[in-house]
């Protein structure tokens, strides 16, 4: 497991994500590996601390979280989530819905904002507008097929992906505190 990763914060994360989208249409596996990763890398742009600490690793759709499978097997099996397969024009889509409400304990209520501000700004795009959206930010840019994301990376983000203000003197991509 990655350096800092916490399981169970993870675990919290998606639980929550899949309840507050799960009347979205095009909110299905795709979508939700980009909210989770924008979640995170925003927040450590924002903070220079990790949300969950979970590793993505650069594949052909974008950023994949690398421990989603093993977490929502763990949702599913304490029955907090079901998945389902609904067709979406030529394609099946894997999708899910909450059986029960996520527990949140883990979560400060800065968190659970910033995490709604990500749901608002990406949670209306299906699944190619996500990924093509996500192709342009400069930490999946500068990653080669395969590897895992650097979240040292946000530093380098152009103004369409930057989520941070700087100060004029500071130089944006540098990750002292400015």
């Amino acid at each position: 497991m990655p350096k800092g990763f916490n399981i169970k914060k993870f675990e919290q994360i998606l639980h929550y994500i899949i309840s507050k989208c799960a009347d979205k249409p095009h909110v299905g596996k795709t979508v939700l590996y980009k909210l989770l990763y924008f979640s995170d890398f925003d927040f450590y742009e924002l903070n220079e601390s990790p949300l969950t600490g979970e590793s993505y690793r650069k594949i052909t759709y974008g950023p994949a979280p690398c421990h989603f499978d093993d977490a929502i097997k763990k949702l599913k099996e304490e029955e907090k989530i079901r998945e389902f397969h609904p067709k979406v024009g030529a394609h099946m889509q894997i999708k899910f819905l909450p059986i029960r409400e996520p527990e949140l304990d883990l979560l400060g209520a800065s968190e659970i904002k910033h995490i709604d501000a990500t749901i608002g700004k990406l949670s209306g795009m299906n699944a190619n507008q996500v990924v093509a959206h996500t192709h342009k930010d400069m930490p999946v840019k500068a990653t080669k097929e395969g590897c895992i994301i650097d979240y040292e990376l946000v530093f380098y983000r152009d103004d369409m992906f930057s989520v941070r203000e700087y100060d004029d003197d500071c130089i944006q991509g540098s990750s002292r505190v400015c």
